[in-house]
């Protein structure tokens, strides 16, 4: 009996053409195969250097209280402990501080090097304590109880300020407040005076320009003062 006369012909090897078998293990490994995410979604954005640095710096005090000696909780740490803190930050500092009894003291440019310590700038302490300051609210603190705003805490930096100002011979200039806008109002009342003086002044053409020449200076100088 022909054996192509009856059910299914076995695949010729020789002809290269996959068999049943293959076909159905090619189909199941293309559906275990995941699937490509849409070109429209794109992943989540990195989170910024504050933010990064913040992390750090909120784990950096957690582990702070855990190593204390007693261990302390969040809830009991208190100004006089974030004090204690930035104080052991100081070994990890990088800004020599002269004392008083170094020649160098108040020298902004030592000559040559001298045995004063390392320690924190009062720039980095300020930064720290402000994102402390926001990472404690933002971990469930209440604003009232915070201890990195406590006022023992601004006036130790306000001492590290002065105190480095004084020692390195590099004073921290405050800022300007910028002045109120009541100048704006008394340039616009020259101005209407000087309208006024003008249109008083009838034929006197050169007074009358000279005196609003005038008025108009003084009033241009009361806007940039």
């Amino acid at each position: 009996m022909d054996s192509t006369s009856g059910g299914t012909a076995a695949p010729d090897p020789s002809s290269g053409e996959p068999g049943p078998s293959a076909a159905a293990a090619g189909s199941s490994s293309a559906s275990d195969q995941p699937r490509q995410k849409p070109e429209g979604s794109s992943p989540p954005a990195p989170p910024s250097r504050y933010e990064s640095q913040k992390r750090r710096d909120w784990n950096t005090f957690l582990q702070y209280l855990k190593n204390h000696k007693p261990p302390l909780t969040l809830a009991r740490c208190s100004g006089a402990h974030v004090i204690e803190f930035l104080k052991y930050l100081d070994q990890f500092g990088k800004t020599k501080v002269h004392i008083t009894s170094c020649p160098y003291f108040g020298h902004s440019n030592p000559p040559a090097p001298c045995s004063c310590q390392f320690k924190q700038a009062w720039g980095s302490l300020d930064a720290l304590i402000g994102r402390l300051r926001a990472a404690y609210d933002e971990n469930g603190g209440l604003p009232e109880s915070n201890p990195f705003g406590a006022r023992a805490v601004r006036i130790y930096l306000r001492e590290v300020r002065e105190g480095q100002a004084k020692a390195r011979g590099i004073p921290y200039e405050k800022k300007k407040r910028k002045r109120p806008n009541f100048a704006v109002a008394a340039a616009s009342v020259s101005v209407e005076a000087a309208a006024a003086g003008s249109n008083s002044g009838g034929g006197e053409e050169s007074g009358g320009g000279d005196n609003s020449a005038a008025a108009t200076t003084a009033a241009a100088a009361t806007t940039t003062v």
